[in-house]
């Protein structure tokens, strides 16, 4: 759970760092270049650590984690920040935890039991409630982009723990960015080309977060949590990360919510905890991959 909401912390900030990065930077290069990036810190780590190379079997587990965290969720949220306020990103964002726990049911073979689903459910609407009454709550085009990226997030991040029980936390971002880096190259080297670099240093500030932190360094711990503690427990911390976000934007970028924050938190931290302490079963297919 500690390695899980250290994950949190540092996706935490993704939408305030997205929003500042988009408001000079092209949301496909912010998107995609974010990737890029990190997979240059992720090529040095591995090869100074000799990581041994991944294996066939676990081709179509990598690719969905490249398709999820690595391709869908970084664009379908850097276009949609273009658009929204980062509180506003919050509302649809609630949904991960629940959408992760479901992803985990189907590719990490979970089975969590009925108080866990209830106290998902809770949890999960007190924070799509809050978010929708202190972020405008009015649905926008932008909304479409933000739900599919709940959904490819939630297969990234199901697929990424179950293939961390394998490989490893750090191994699993480390590879996953290593092998879309070919794939991401000529995209953004066109966008590049198309609309050029020139941007504010807040938004050179904002891209840098996302593509260290939120692409990178996040993803150590998050994977690593999601291996050990299971991907439907763990997930369920996602359901703080509204309110870090929220805070996020206040601090910079002007963003404000009122005092009830301090009552939906509560809540979420009950169902958190309720979650916790539920059985979560995991059948021996997910040894078995």
């Amino acid at each position: 759970m500690g390695y899980g909401l250290l994950g949190v912390l540092g996706f935490s900030l993704t939408l305030p760092a997205t929003r500042l990065a988009v408001a000079s930077l092209d949301p496909l290069v912010v998107g995609l270049a974010r990737s890029l990036v990190a997979a240059c810190l992720a090529a040095p780590v591995l090869f100074l650590t000799r990581q041994p190379v991944p294996k066939r079997g676990q081709a179509g587990s990598l690719a969905l984690v490249i398709l999820g965290v690595i391709v869908g969720f970084p664009v379908l949220s850097a276009w949609a920040m273009q658009i929204v306020p980062a509180s506003h990103g919050a509302v649809v964002l609630g949904l991960l935890p629940l959408a992760t726990a479901l992803a985990g049911t189907l590719r990490a073979h979970e089975r969590p039991s009925a108080i866990f689903w209830g106290a998902s459910a809770v949890g999960s609407l007190t924070v799509v409630g809050f978010a929708l009454v202190t972020g405008g709550g009015s649905f926008h085009p932008a909304d479409a982009a933000l739900l599919g990226a709940v959904v490819l997030a939630a297969l990234g991040y199901a697929e990424g723990g179950r293939l961390a029980r394998e490989m490893g936390g750090w191994q699993v971002i480390c590879w996953a960015l290593v092998f879309a880096a070919p794939l991401l190259i000529l995209p953004v080297a066109l966008r590049i080309w198309q609309q050029g670099l020139n941007a504010t240093p807040s938004a050179w500030g904002g891209f840098a977060y996302v593509s260290i932190v939120s692409m990178f360094l996040a993803f150590f711990a998050w994977f690593h949590g999601l291996a050990v503690g299971g991907v439907a427990r763990v997930s369920q911390l996602q359901l703080l990360q509204p309110f870090f976000t929220l805070a996020a934007a206040a601090l910079f970028l002007g963003e404000h919510f009122g005092w009830a924050a301090l009552v939906c938190a509560a809540i979420v931290a009950l169902s958190i905890f309720a979650g916790r302490c539920s059985k979560v079963v995991v059948s021996r297919q997910a040894d078995a991959g």
